[in-house]
C-alpha cells in the first residue's frame, strides 16, 4: 500500500477491484492471442526451406550491431530527413512508452507483491522516481504523437507516392490511426486524472498531461465530471493497447518485431554473393513452389513495411519498365498467406504468360543494380529472391531471345559477342608494345581484361588505354589471351547457375596455374565475382561432372592471400607512389563521374575512380544521384543484351541529369565511367537522347592517359575523344 499524500499516482484510480481483475483477464488474454500468432510465424518460418548461409552465427555480436542499427534508425535518414526523424519519433517515442508501461508493471505485479510477503509492502514508483518517470514519458510521448502526426501528414495530405501502391489496404490505415490514438488517448486520459484530482502539484512534471487538464478546464470541465468520465476513457484507451498488441502478429504491425530479425539474420554480402548451387544439377534451385522459399526469404516478405523506399530508388520502376521491388516482395507474401489459409489455389511463382504470381517481363526488368537492397530500412534481400525466380524462369525455358542466344555464345565461344576465342586480345594489336602473356611468364599482376573490353570496338579503345598506364607505371602483368571466357556474373543473376559454375571452375585453374599476387578486372561485374562468389563455388562438389570442364576440387581464395582488385583501385595505389609522374594540374576540364553498381553499391568502393579523376587535374562536379544512390545506367542485370520497350532509358535520364541536375550545369564536358557495361549503354544513350554535342563519354582510364600525355609521359594517341558504334 502506498501512503496517503505520497508523490505517485494510483494506477487503477476510479477502476475498483472488480475493473481491476477484469484488466488483468484481458492482459492474460491479450498476451496469450500475442504469444500464439508470434508462434504461427515462427512455424512457418520453420517450414521454409533451409538456408544457404549461416544467419546466426556471432549471435550476440548480430543482436547488438543490430539493435545499433534499428535504434539509430541510421538507413531511415539516407534519401529522406524528414522520414527519418518522423520514424526515429515514433520508434524512440513507442520503446520508451513500452519500456514505461514495463517498469510499472514491475513495480505493481513483482516488487509490491515480494515486499509484502517478506514485510511491509513497497513501491519504488513515488517520489523523486515517479517524477522522472513521468517527465521522460511525458516528453517522449510527445515526439511519439509528433512523429506520428507528421506520418498521417504525409499520407493523407501531401499523399507522398511511394506510400501508395497496389497493396495499400484498410490495414496500413487502421495501424496508423491506432497508433495516433493510442498516443493522443494516453494524453486525454492523463490530462482527465490530473483534473480529477485537483492538479496536485507535483504533477506538473507531465507537462503535456497538465497543459490538457488545462485545456479540459477552461473548455469548462468540472473535476467532478473528470472523475466521473475518466473510467469511460481508461477503459477505452487499455482496450484500445490489448487490441494493438493482440493483432501485432497477425497484420502490419508484426513488422515491428520481424523488421528487427530480418536486420538481425541479414547477410552483409547480399547481392554481392548470391545462394549457393547444389552439387546434384537435377536438383530444384529455382521457385518452382512457394515452399522452395527459403525461411529467410518468407522473413523478407514479412519484414516489408510498405515504405516503398526500394520503388524510389528502383531504375526499372523510374523507367517505366514493368518492375516494383515492393510489389514483387508483397506479392509473394499475398499469394503465400492466401495459400496457407485455403483462399487461392496453387498457381505458377513465375511464368511467360498465363496465371503466375509474378510475370516474366517484371524479372527480365531488374537490372540487378541493388538500388532497392541498398535503400530498404530492413535489409530485405530482393535480389536473392529476384535470383531464385530467375532460375525457374531458366529452368522453364522462360528466358528472352536475346538472352538465349548470350547463353548459346557463351557456351559456344566462351564469350557474350560469340566471336572467335582467338580475337579475343586483338585490341591490343594496335599497341606499340607487347603485352606479357601470363601464362608464359610470371607476373605480380593478372589482368583480365573482360568480354567488352576484348571485343566491343569502343571499349578495345578502354583497354588499350589501361594497357599504356600499366605499361608506363612499369610493372609486371599480364593476360590470358585467348584462355580468357566470360566471367558468368550477369548470367547467373539471369539464373543460369551451371554455366556459372563450369566458368568459376575453368577460371580458377587458370589463377592456380598463373599464381598471381593480384588479379585487376576491367569490368567491375568482373571484379565482384570473382571476389565475392568465386571464393563460396564448392568446387569439389563438381569436379567429377562430365558436364563441367574443369578438374579443380579445392577451394579459391577463401582467405583472400589473392588480392582482387578493380583496377582503379589497383592504379590508384601506383598513383600515391608517384608510378604515372601526375602533377594533379594536366588537364583543364569539367567532369561528372557515373557509379557503376558492382564497383558501388555492391563492394562499397567510390573514392578510387574519384581519386584518379582529381589526380588528371580534372575538376569533379557531382550528380545528386551519386555514390550509393548513383542511378544504374540499365546494362546490369542482362538489360545490356534485351531489348525492353520502356518510358525513358535509364541512360537518358542519367545524360539528363548530368546537364541539367548537376550544379556545374552545362559546364560538364565529360561524362566518365568505370565500367565497360555503362560505357556501352552511355554511348547508347548519348544518341538516342540527342546529347552527343553536349556532352562525351570517357572512361577514367582514358582520361588518365590524356593526362599522362599532357605531362612528361609517354608518347600515346589520345583517347578520349574516340568515340564509335559499339558492336
Amino acid at each position: 500500500m502506498v501512503a496517503e499524500g505520497t508523490v505517485t499516482r494510483p494506477t487503477f484510480w476510479g477502476i475498483g477491484h472488480l475493473g481491476e481483475i477484469v484488466f488483468y483477464v484481458l492482459a492474460v488474454l491479450t498476451i496469450l492471442v500475442f504469444a500464439y500468432g508470434v508462434y504461427q510465424r515462427v512455424d512457418r518460418y520453420t517450414a521454409g526451406e533451409p538456408d544457404w548461409f549461416d544467419r546466426l552465427d556471432d549471435l550476440p555480436n548480430r543482436i547488438v550491431s543490430s539493435a545499433r542499427i534499428v535504434l539509430s534508425n541510421r538507413k531511415l535518414f539516407d534519401r529522406d530527413t524528414v522520414g527519418g526523424l518522423m520514424h526515429a519519433f515514433i520508434l524512440w517515442g513507442f520503446l520508451t512508452l513500452l519500456i514505461g508501461t514495463t517498469i510499472l508493471a514491475i513495480d505493481m505485479d513483482i516488487y509490491q507483491p515480494i515486499t509484502g510477503l517478506v514485510g511491509t509492502e513497497q513501491s519504488f514508483f513515488v517520489g523523486d522516481f515517479y517524477l522522472s518517470y513521468s517527465l521522460v514519458m511525458d516528453a517522449m510521448g510527445l515526439l511519439f504523437v509528433v512523429g506520428v502526426g507528421v506520418a498521417l501528414y504525409r499520407r493523407y495530405a501531401a499523399r507522398k507516392w511511394r506510400l501508395w501502391g497496389k497493396h495499400t489496404s484498410m490495414e496500413d490505415d487502421l495501424f496508423i490511426w491506432a497508433l495516433f490514438l493510442l498516443g493522443v488517448g494516453g494524453y486525454v486520459t492523463e490530462g482527465l486524472r490530473i483534473l480529477g484530482t485537483g492538479f496536485p502539484e507535483f504533477e506538473t512534471v507531465s507537462f503535456v498531461g497538465w497543459f490538457v487538464a488545462e485545456v479540459l478546464a477552461i473548455a469548462g470541465m468540472t473535476q467532478m465530471t473528470a472523475e466521473a468520465i475518466y473510467p469511460a476513457v481508461w477503459w477505452s484507451h487499455s482496450l484500445l493497447a490489448f487490441a494493438f498488441i493482440a493483432a501485432i502478429p497477425f497484420g502490419k504491425p508484426f513488422h515491428m518485431l520481424s523488421s528487427y530479425a530480418n536486420i538481425v539474420t541479414r547477410d552483409e554480402k547480399a547481392g554481392a554473393r548470391l545462394p549457393g548451387i547444389p552439387a546434384d544439377l537435377d536438383a530444384d534451385t529455382g521457385a518452382e513452389s512457394i515452399d522452395d522459399f527459403s525461411w529467410k526469404e518468407i522473413l523478407d516478405q514479412d519484414a516489408c513495411t510498405k515504405c516503398g523506399r526500394c520503388s524510389s530508388a528502383c531504375p526499372a520502376e523510374t523507367s517505366g519498365r514493368p518492375l516494383d521491388p515492393r510489389d514483387v516482395i508483397l506479392d509473394l507474401k499475398q499469394y503465400r498467406e492466401s495459400l496457407d489459409a485455403g483462399e487461392t489455389e496453387e498457381i505458377d511463382i513465375v511464368a511467360d504468360g498465363g496465371e503466375s504470381v509474378v510475370d516474366a517481363a517484371t524479372m527480365e526488368s531488374c537490372m540487378s543494380c541493388m538500388a532497392c537492397m541498398d535503400a530498404c530500412p530492413v535489409d530485405i534481400e530482393h535480389l536473392k529472391s529476384f535470383t531464385r525466380m530467375n532460375r525457374q524462369l531458366t529452368d522453364q525455358g522462360d528466358v528472352d531471345s536475346n538472352v538465349q542466344d548470350t547463353f548459346d555464345n557463351i557456351m559456344g565461344m566462351g564469350n557474350t559477342f560469340g566471336d572467335p576465342p582467338d580475337e579475343r586480345a586483338a585490341w591490343a594489336d594496335d599497341l606499340d608494345f607487347e603485352v606479357t602473356d601470363a601464362r608464359e611468364e610470371d607476373v605480380e599482376y593478372l589482368w583480365y581484361v573482360g568480354d567488352y573490353p576484348s571485343y566491343d570496338e569502343r571499349n578495345k579503345k578502354v583497354a588499350r588505354s589501361l594497357a599504356k598506364i600499366l605499361e608506363h607505371a612499369d610493372i609486371e602483368y599480364g593476360i590470358l589471351f585467348e584462355d580468357e571466357k566470360y566471367d558468368g556474373n550477369d548470367i547467373r543473376r539471369l539464373g543460369e547457375e551451371f554455366l556459372y559454375v563450369d566458368l568459376a571452375g575453368y577460371h580458377v585453374e587458370k589463377f592456380e596455374e598463373v599464381d598471381p599476387e593480384k588479379i585487376i578486372c576491367t569490368d567491375p561485374h568482373s571484379y565482384n565475382t570473382f571476389k565475392n562468389e568465386y571464393p563460396e563455388v564448392e568446387y569439389e562438389d563438381f569436379a567429377d561432372e562430365p558436364l563441367m570442364q574443369f578438374e579443380y576440387d579445392g577451394e579459391w581464395n577463401p582467405d583472400g592471400e589473392i588480392d582482387v582488385l578493380h583496377w582503379t583501385q589497383a592504379v590508384e595505389e601506383m598513383v600515391e607512389d608517384g608510378a604515372l609522374g601526375l602533377r594533379g594540374n594536366e588537364l583543364d576540364v569539367t567532369v561528372t563521374y557515373h557509379d557503376p553498381c558492382h564497383l558501388g553499391r555492391y563492394n562499397d568502393e567510390y573514392e578510387a575512380p574519384r581519386d584518379l579523376i582529381r589526380a588528371t587535374g580534372a575538376t569533379l562536379a557531382e550528380m545528386p544521384r551519386n555514390r550509393n544512390e548513383s542511378f544504374c545506367c540499365g546494362g546490369g542485370g542482362g538489360g545490356l543484351w534485351m531489348d525492353i520497350d520502356e518510358e525513358s532509358k535509364p541512360s537518358e535520364e542519367r545524360m539528363r541529369e548530368a546537364l541539367e541536375d548537376t550544379e556545374a550545369g552545362d559546364a560538364v564536358e565529360k561524362f566518365v565511367v568505370a565500367c565497360p557495361m555503362c560505357m556501352t549503354m552511355y554511348e547508347d544513350g548519348m544518341k538516342t537522347g540527342g546529347y552527343e554535342d553536349d556532352i562525351e563519354i570517357v572512361d577514367v582510364a582514358e582520361l588518365l592517359v590524356d593526362a599522362i600525355e599532357s605531362g612528361p609521359g609517354i608518347e600515346a594517341t589520345s583517347t578520349s575523344g574516340a568515340t564509335g558504334q559499339a558492336d
